[in-house]
């Protein structure tokens, strides 16, 4: 008899999550050790209720849909689950038969795995448990990246890329771009690198680094005087000084985290009052993790390997343990993959290195270095003709 598994979603989408899911259902088929194979419907929410969907004779055609298919086929949810709820999710495990549990999220994600991990074991049930790590955001540990990171930092970099030519084209005001990040600036650094592909001036702020907002609009007000057009690039979740965001929502989502928005708008309109120049405020919010004309090939094919080496993991008896990718990047790029415990990733979060941050709105080589593979290749060469 076969094993029954589980795969479930967990946190924001990426562009490449459902790369993961096909990864797990075509790595399942191929094993031969496999009998059914469900999906958690809403990730959390639907092991709750035991909504699961089955998988197992969904056509090889349709699977192989998912790879360019963007956000969560099966659906995701920001639940987090509290000590009460663990049991539910126990007895769905058993009604199903599930011997391999595959969760596909980023740091809380991670959190809950390594709990179902414990719980079992100690419950005396036989199911073993991998995370698969997601997340655009890139601040999971132990990990060199995250599958999600490479798709929203070419997103990040080519977008901003678009708007600093427009801004340098038309040089009458300060153009603002807000990006996802709440703690970590990984995808807002991408976006520096509009400075080295236009000939338009780039200022980057993360939330790593407290912003004192005079010094910024001084500093932007400097930029701007030079008459080749400013683009200022922000995370959603950058900080003052006194610590707290810029903009605030007053939202808190299922995970508890503080729900930062309006960042760009915030500045925009500082500048408007305190500098006397015009300014526009400019936010993809979600297009920026669920873009699939800007999918990186290294992200959909990394994503892909990690669904895969989790289910190959799984039914060569490992368990309590997250994929994570291992990189070398000379000469040329290469990705492997290895298996890093549970209970060392949940809830740890990577910020962007601070010796990658260059006068507080500048980003260093060294994160081009680290990034640019990850992002694909074939960047755009522009025609400058104004240089």
């Amino acid at each position: 008899m076969g094993k029954n598994i589980l795969v479930a979603h967990g946190g924001g989408p990426t562009a490449v999550i459902n790369c993961s899911l096909q990864g797990v259902v075509e790595a399942a088929r191929a094993s031969g050790q496999v009998d059914k194979i469900y999906a958690a419907c809403f990730g959390a929410e639907g092991i709750l209720a035991g909504d699961l969907i089955d998988l197992t004779d969904v056509p090889a055609s349709t699977i192989a849909r998912l790879g360019h298919t963007p956000a969560s086929a099966i659906g995701s949810c920001r639940r987090k689950l509290g000590e009460a709820d663990y049991p539910t999710v126990l007895e769905t495990l058993k009604k199903f038969d599930i011997d391999c549990f595959f969760y596909n999220g980023g740091n809380d994600s991670m959190d809950t795995c390594s709990k179902v991990n414990e719980l079992a074991k100690k419950e005396g049930l036989d199911v073993r448990v991998i995370g698969i790590p997601k997340t655009m955001d890139n601040d999971l540990d132990l990990t060199d990246h995250c599958p999600g990171f490479g798709s929203a930092a070419r997103y990040a970099a080519l977008s901003a890329a678009e708007l600093a030519l427009d801004a340098s084209g038309l040089p009458i005001h300060v153009v603002v771009l807000e990006l996802m990040g709440r703690n970590a600036g990984w995808v807002t650094a991408a976006s520096a690198l509009a400075g080295r592909l236009t000939d338009c001036q780039v200022l980057t702020y993360l939330p790593e680094v407290l912003v004192d907002e005079d010094k910024m609009l001084a500093d932007i007000e400097r930029a701007y005087a030079r008459g080749k057009g400013l683009l200022v690039t922000v995370s959603e979740g950058i900080c003052g000084l006194d610590g707290k965001p810029l903009a605030d929502t007053g939202i808190v989502d299922g995970f508890g985290h503080t729900v930062p928005g309006g960042t760009a708008q915030h500045i925009t309109d500082q500048i408007i009052q305190k500098l006397g120049l015009k300014s526009r405020a400019e936010k993809p919010g979600l297009l920026g993790r669920a873009s699939i004309p800007y999918v990186s090939q290294v992200d959909r094919e990394e994503a892909y390997a990690v669904g895969r080496f989790a289910v190959e993991s799984a039914l060569a008896g490992e368990s309590g343990y997250m994929v994570a990718i291992d990189a070398v990047r000379k000469p040329a790029y290469s990705s492997s993959l290895s298996l890093v415990p549970l209970d060392k990733v949940a809830n740890v979060e990577k910020k962007f290195p601070l010796e990658w941050i260059v006068d507080g709105n500048q980003i260093a080589d060294g994160f081009f270095d680290y990034a640019m593979p990850l992002m694909g290749e074939d960047f755009p060469e522009y025609a400058l003709l104004r240089r």
